[in-house]
């Protein structure tokens, strides 16, 4: 089994905020991440696949295909873009970064296996301080 990861960098803005709450308990809870005007990051995604080198290829999975998948399924929805508005995946989904990497990596999952590899993680960094690990 091998592993290997392609980056992938996209800018988003997001609010946390729970709708059934006020505005000051989602201020407590969430702090400065409740703006009612939004807020954004300069995201950094990575993306990791497993599999068995191809002995023909020499390949766990083309990197081409690797980055035109996280493209279509993840980078055009979300780069330049509302994570709670614009966002088809997210729709009605909490815009942590936590749920974010999750959802990521469900949109992910089935094409990157299609490919014949299988996903292995997806590494989501907010900040150069925060980042979301999630393994599926």
């Amino acid at each position: 089994m091998i592993y290997i990861t392609r980056r992938e960098r996209f800018n988003a803005a997001h609010k946390l905020f729970r709708e059934e709450w006020s505005a000051e308990k989602n201020a407590e809870v969430f702090g400065k991440c409740s703006n009612p005007n939004w807020h954004g990051h300069n995201y950094e995604l990575f993306v990791t696949v497993k599999g068995e080198v191809n002995p023909v290829t020499g390949f766990v999975i083309d990197l081409k295909d690797l980055r035109d998948i996280i493209n279509t399924q993840v980078i055009s929805k979300l780069d330049h873009r509302n994570v709670n508005l614009d966002v088809d995946f997210m729709k009605g989904k909490m815009a942590s970064t936590e749920v974010l990497a999750v959802e990521i990596f469900n949109q992910l999952k089935q094409p990157i296996t299609e490919q014949g590899a299988l996903l292995h993680s997806v590494k989501l960094y907010e900040t150069e301080n925060n980042f979301v690990e999630y393994f599926g």
